[in-house]
C-alpha cells in the first residue's frame, strides 16, 4: 500500500496540483510528474548540486528533498530562466565564457549563481567559490565557470543601469 498526498506548488509562475506517492523526491516530481527534464539527478545524495533548485528563493538539492515537503513552495528550475525562448544573462555568460561542456552539471551552477547574483551583484572570487563549492563540474576545471560568472555579474549590472 502507497501512500499518496495532494502537492500544490508554483514552478516557474505556474501553479500545479497532483496526487503524489509520499515518498517521491522534489526532482522526480519536476522531471517525471511536470516534465521538466532540465533538473539533473547525479549523485542522489546532495553532493554534486546538479538537481539544485530555487524553492522560495533559496537553493535546494531537489533529489534530497520529498515533493511533499515543498507543498505550497514557489519553485524555479533552469527552465524559468530564459524569457519567451530569450536566454537569460547568467545563461548567456555561460555561453560565451565556455562555463560548460557536457552540460550536465549546469543546470545546478546557473541555479546557484542566479541565487549569488540575486543576494550579491558583485561577488569577489572568494565569494563565488563559496557559493559554488557545493557544485561539482568533471569537465570544466572551474576557470571557465568563474570568468561566466563574472560576465554574468557585469550582464546583471549593466541590466539595471
Amino acid at each position: 500500500m502507497t501512500m499518496q498526498q495532494v502537492v500544490k506548488v508554483t514552478v516557474n509562475g505556474v501553479s500545479y496540483e497532483r496526487n503524489v506517492e509520499v515518498r517521491l523526491t522534489l526532482a522526480d516530481f519536476l522531471r517525471v510528474e511536470l516534465g521538466l527534464t532540465g533538473t539533473h539527478v547525479g549523485c542522489e545524495h546532495g553532493v554534486c548540486g546538479a538537481c539544485t533548485v530555487l524553492m522560495n528563493g533559496r537553493s535546494v538539492r531537489s533529489c534530497l528533498m520529498l515533493a511533499v515537503q515543498a507543498d505550497g513552495a514557489e519553485i524555479m528550475t533552469v527552465e524559468g530562466l530564459a524569457d519567451d525562448g530569450r536566454l537569460h544573462p547568467i545563461q548567456q555568460a555561460f555561453m560565451e565564457e565556455h562555463g560548460l561542456q557536457c552540460g550536465f552539471c549546469t543546470p545546478g551552477f546557473l541555479m546557484a549563481v542566479y541565487e549569488l547574483l540575486g543576494s550579491n551583484p558583485d561577488p569577489s572570487d572568494e565569494e563565488i567559490r563559496e557559493s559554488l563549492g557545493g557544485q561539482i563540474c568533471r569537465c570544466t576545471g572551474y576557470q571557465s565557470i568563474m570568468r561566466s560568472v563574472k560576465s554574468a555579474a557585469a550582464k546583471l549590472a549593466g541590466a539595471r543601469v
